[in-house]
């Protein structure tokens, strides 16, 4: 059995902690023995435990796919060229299985979301549903979780009272999100919250995108992907089944896509500065290096963080995806595979001339790549650590208190042993992620051209 974790979204719900690089599943907030860790890390260990990690593939966006490196290490992603939905993204993880990674057709595929908080037993749970899927003779075998509150946060479920087996059932029909009396309703004729986990074989969901006229290669796909519907799998591949199991599921499950659920999961009320004096289940998050206090707070949540700020009631939170939808910045803070980087200060000067100061933080045996910028120049003070600078063909040591000096269409590149922080300070015409030549990746691929002759160019 494949399985296919699914990391897409722009996790709008948790801002301003998250943005379209730093989604809701990548935030280091869970607690543990040692540090904080995110979502996907969480789930990575889990599979790992399950016996499930060698199987697994992750489909994220693009601008996702360095993060998930940074935080999971060297695992087989699958790049979806754009954001979409869940129908896309399934079927391009499909193909890319059946195509790429070279799997039997009536192989089952799990898709499972990242963005739950669930305990082990979950994932034991879903390696049962390739043997289920084969027993009922189904097309889709779905998860259910047993509902543990009428609300209308979730869609439903709705089992065939009549038919099944062994407490797994035959789907008679699905309801999005109803009103909480309705959802009553349908608990009491065992109505189960959808959790997006499906499990199909390859070659029937090729089948499926063959007679709906869909790409039915991995190439087609890629290539036609930004023309496929963006609608959820749900709408567009599960309603069309003809035959559909579910299996029930007792255990923890909790959806962590609200700033009240997130909060729950917290082992302190505090992360960061910052002092919560006669709160009652008031949590505070703070990333800036100032302090934040709240007095006599019930039910609230306080996030700083370099992209802004909130302060909520936690039941008003669940509106701030739509409150927020409109903001337009680009991110203050990103992780990467080499290290970290947050954005202290913008301006615009009187002739146009942009300014950017960062913080960059670069990990032990990490470098950032040999490479150029056409329409800036940068000047770096290191303010803690040592590391080995490359200008063009000229390597030096560089410590606590140095200046280096890069100039725009300048090769440069920087490594460092141990760990090193320093401070950039980007100005230019135009300061974006995009103004970027690469020519190495790797130091040891920089030592190789410096070797034999390196030569600007």
């Amino acid at each position: 059995m494949k399985l296919v974790l699914l990391s897409g979204g722009s996790g709008k719900r948790l801002w301003p902690m998250s943005n379209d690089i730093r989604s809701k599943q990548f935030l280091r907030v869970l607690p543990t023995e040692k540090q904080p860790e995110s979502m996907l890390q969480r789930v990575w260990g889990q599979l790992e435990r399950c016996g499930l990690q060698s199987d697994a593939f992750v489909c994220a966006s693009k601008a996702q796919i360095e993060m998930i490196h940074a935080q999971l290490g060297d695992v087989e992603c699958i790049e979806e060229p754009s954001r979409r939905d869940t129908f896309p993204a399934i079927a391009l993880s499909t193909l890319y299985l059946l195509d790429v990674a070279r799997m039997d057709e009536d192989e089952p595929i799990v898709i499972v979301p990242v963005d739950h908080f669930v305990d082990d037993h979950y994932f034991q749970e879903i390696q049962t549903l390739g043997a289920l899927l084969v027993r009922a003779n189904a097309q889709l075998a779905l998860m259910g979780v047993e509902p543990t509150t009428p609300t209308s946060k979730f869609g439903y479920i709705v089992p065939d009272a009549e038919v099944g087996f062994d407490g797994v059932k035959y789907v008679a029909s699905f309801v999005e999100k109803p009103e909480a009396s309705v959802a009553a309703a349908l608990i009491a004729r065992g109505a189960l919250w959808n959790c997006g986990v499906f499990c199909f074989t390859g070659g029937w969901l090729r089948a499926h995108l063959s007679r709906r006229g869909g790409p039915t290669t991995y190439q087609t796909c890629l290539e036609a992907f930004d023309s496929l519907p963006k609608r959820s799998f749900d709408y567009e591949v599960v309603e069309h089944a003809e035959s559909i199991i579910v299996h029930p599921y007792k255990g923890t499950w909790t959806d962590l896509g609200t700033w009240a659920s997130l909060s729950e999961q917290m082992s302190t009320p505090v992360v960061g500065q910052g002092i919560a004096h006669a709160c009652e289940n008031t949590h505070i998050i703070n990333e800036l290096g100032i302090p934040v206090v709240s007095l006599g707070l019930t039910d609230a949540v306080l996030v700083a963080t370099p992209d802004g700020i909130l302060a909520a009631d936690k039941s008003a939170a669940t509106q701030l995806k739509d409150v927020v939808s409109h903001l337009q910045s680009r991110p203050m803070y990103e992780e990467r595979i080499w290290g970290t980087y947050r954005v202290l200060d913008y301006q615009k000067l009187n002739d146009n001339t942009e300014v950017l100061t960062k913080s960059i933080e670069l990990y032990p045996g990490q470098n950032i790549s040999y490479q150029k910028h056409m329409l800036r120049s940068e000047v770096w003070t290191v303010i803690e650590g040592h590391g080995e600078v490359v200008l063009d063909t000229t390597r030096f040591v560089v410590g606590p208190g140095d200046v280096v000096r890069v100039y725009a269409d300048q090769w440069h590149a920087i490594r460092t042993d141990k760990g090193l922080k320093f401070i950039e300070v980007q100005r230019g015409s135009k300061l974006v992620e995009e103004d970027i030549v690469r020519r190495y990746l790797t130091w040891d691929e920089i030592e190789q051209a410096l070797s034999i002759g390196l030569t600007r160019r």
